[in-house]
């Protein structure tokens, strides 16, 4: 299934504000646009560093830019399309904060 991503303008804005992050992002955008999913172990074909997480969160880490920033999405397959939700975008440094409190099962910054 096609890759449906919700609040694209989100990684735009971040991007906007992370000059040196623009070609990495282009990167993943362009990954995303032709990706095509059937499970989450798909997500992992397409983005081979990519960590789905636990606690039933549905949601993935993806590392940009040679783990330079970490964006975390929550998915959702449906009948025709996965939708993709960007919840949290940051530095490597910001999302091991994250992890330190176990906010990346929760955190929807967007």
């Amino acid at each position: 299934m096609k890759v449906h991503l919700i609040k694209q303008q989100t990684i735009e804005n971040f991007v906007a504000s992370h000059a040196s992050a623009k070609r990495s992002f282009e990167f993943w955008l362009t990954g995303i646009k032709y990706a095509d999913w059937e499970t989450p172990n798909d997500i992992q074909q397409t983005f081979g560093t990519a960590d789905l997480l636990g606690k039933g969160s549905n949601r993935v880490v993806f590392d940009i830019g040679g783990n330079n920033y970490r964006i975390v999405c929550h998915f959702h397959f449906g009948t025709v399309k996965v939708h993709l939700f960007v919840c949290w975008i940051g530095s490597h440094t910001e999302y091991d904060e994250l992890c330190k409190h176990n906010e990346q099962y929760t955190v929807d910054a967007y």
